[in-house]
C-alpha cells in the first residue's frame, strides 16, 4: 500500500485506519501502540478510574513512565461500561472502527453487549482481536493470567536460570509483549482480508499459545530428544563457546558459535592448540563438553579485563558483546544513530523520554500519551457528526 508520504516524511501505512482498544496494562495496549505508531487512530476506551498501569512507578508528576511507555500515540475517551447508555457510544464507536482489540478475559465484552457477534452484526467488515490468557475457548478459557504466571505455566521458568538453582523468571515481561506482538500483526493481516473481501475477522490470541511459539527452539529439542530443556544460565544447548564468561574485572559475552569462529577465538586467547582437541572438534562436541571449554576459556581470560577481551574479539572477527544495563545499552551509538530515544511529553506537562518506533527511522512521536478522557468530547463529537452523515 502506498502511503503518499514524501522520502522525508515518516511512512504512515495505517494512517487510514481506526482502532478502538478495551485494554489495560500491558499486552493489549502493546498491541495498540505498535499499530498508533504505524499511523492508525487508536481510541483507547478506559473507565473512570483509567487503566491500571496510570498508577504505576515511577511517576514524573502524576504521570506513569510506564503508562507512557506504551501508550503514545493514541487518544483517550473514558467510558462506563456499566451505564447502558454510554455502552451504546462504545458500539458506535466500534461502528466507525476498522478493528477493535480488548484484553479481558473471555466472556466480558458480552457481558458488556459488546460480544463478537453484536459487532459483527453491526459492522461486518470489523477486525476483532482478543488478547486474553488461555484464549477463548477450552478447559482453561476463564481463568486470569500475568506475565509471571504465564512464564511459570509457558514453561518459561524452567530454562531461565543457572543449573540447580530455583525458577527464575525472565526479566523482561515478554509474554506480554510477545502477545502484543502477534497480536498486531494478525490485525494487520485480518485488515488486509477484510478490504479484499469485504468480511471482518474473530482473532484470538491466547498468551499460553504466544508463549509456547516464541520458545520454538525448547519445544522443538523436547519434540527431538524427549527430553526436558534444562537451566544452563547463558549458555545455548547447541553451542559452544556461546555465552558470559569471567575476567579480570567482569563479565563478557562471546558467540563463537562456528568452527571457524571457534579457530579465531582459540588463537586470540593463545590457546590455538584447542582447535584441535577431539572434544571440541565440532558444534555438536563442543556444546557435549561445554563445561570444560568455559573453565578453559575462563582460565585463558581471568587476567584480561572486559575491554581488554572485547577488543581482541572484535579485532579477531568473533561477535561478542558486554554485560550492558539498560543505561549503557540506551547509550549506544547504534541507538543513537537510528533515533530511537526520542523526547516525550506527559499529560501533566513534564517531560521524559521514551524508546520510539524501532522500525522507523526517525519518525517523531506524533501524539503524546493521553491523559484520563483527554479525548472524550472529541470523539464524541466525530461520533455524533458520523451519525448525521449517515442520516
Amino acid at each position: 500500500m502506498s502511503t503518499g508520504a514524501s522520502p522525508d516524511e515518516p511512512r504512515l501505512p495505517l494512517r487510514d485506519v481506526r482502532v478502538v482498544e478495551f485494554c489495560q496494562i500491558a499486552a493489549g495496549p502493546f498491541c495498540g501502540m505498535l499499530l498508533a505508531d504505524q499511523g492508525a487512530d487508536v481510541v483507547k476506551v478506559e473507565p473512570p478510574s483509567g487503566d491500571g498501569m496510570r498508577t504505576w512507578p515511577p511517576l514524573t508528576g502524576a504521570d506513569s513512565e510506564n503508562f507512557a511507555s506504551i501508550n503514545r500515540n493514541k487518544r483517550s475517551i473514558v467510558l462506563d461500561l456499566k451505564d447502558p447508555a454510554q455502552v451504546g457510544v462504545a458500539l458506535r464507536l466500534c461502528d466507525t472502527a476498522d478493528a477493535v482489540i480488548e484484553n479481558f478475559r473471555p466472556g466480558v465484552m458480552r457481558r458488556l453487549g459488546l460480544g463478537d457477534e453484536v459487532l459483527a452484526a453491526r459492522n461486518p467488515r470489523l477486525v476483532r482481536c482478543s488478547i486474553s490468557a488461555f484464549g477463548q475457548q477450552g478447559p482453561r478459557s476463564g481463568e486470569g493470567g500475568f506475565d509471571v504466571t504465564l512464564q511459570a505455566i509457558g514453561g518459561v521458568m524452567s530454562v531461565t536460570g543457572e543449573p540447580g538453582g530455583g525458577p527464575v523468571k525472565s526479566g523482561v515481561p515478554f509474554t506480554d509483549f510477545a502477545a502484543g506482538l502477534y497480536a498486531a500483526l494478525a490485525v494487520v493481516s485480518a485488515l488486509h482480508e477484510a478490504r479484499r473481501t469485504g468480511r471482518g475477522a474473530a482473532i484470538d490470541v491466547p498468551m499460553l499459545g504466544t508463549t509456547l511459539a516464541v520458545a520454538a527452539l525448547q519445544t522443538s529439542e523436547y519434540f527431538g530428544t524427549g527430553r526436558d530443556p534444562a537451566r544452563l544460565g547463558s549458555a545455548h544447548p547447541r553451542n559452544a563457546p556461546y555465552q558470559a564468561f569471567r575476567c579480570a574485572d567482569g563479565h563478557f559475552v562471546m558467540a563463537a558459535g562456528t568452527d571457524d569462529l571457534f579457530r579465531r577465538a582459540c588463537a586470540w586467547m593463545g590457546r590455538a592448540d584447542l582447535a584441535d582437541d577431539p572434544r571440541f572438534a565440532s558444534t555438536a562436541l563442543r556444546s557435549a563438553h561445554q563445561g570444560a571449554l568455559a573453565a578453559i576459556v575462563e582460565d585463558a581470560v581471568h587476567a584480561r579485563t572486559v575491554a581488554a577481551c572485547l577488543d581482541g574479539l572484535r579485532a579477531a572477527g568473533v561477535p561478542c558483546a558486554p554485560i550492558n544495563r539498560y543505561s549503557e545499552a540506551l547509550a549506544d551509538p547504534q541507538v543513537g544513530h537510528y533515533g530511537w530515544v526520542q523526547p516525550l511529553a506527559l499529560p501533566g506537562g513534564g517531560r521524559t523520554r521514551t524508546f520510539g518506533d524501532p522500525l522507523a527511522l526517525n519518525a517523531p512521536v506524533r501524539r503524546r500519551p493521553p491523559a484520563l478522557g483527554e479525548h472524550t468530547q472529541e470523539i464524541l463529537e466525530e461520533l455524533e457528526r458520523w451519525r448525521t452523515s449517515r442520516d
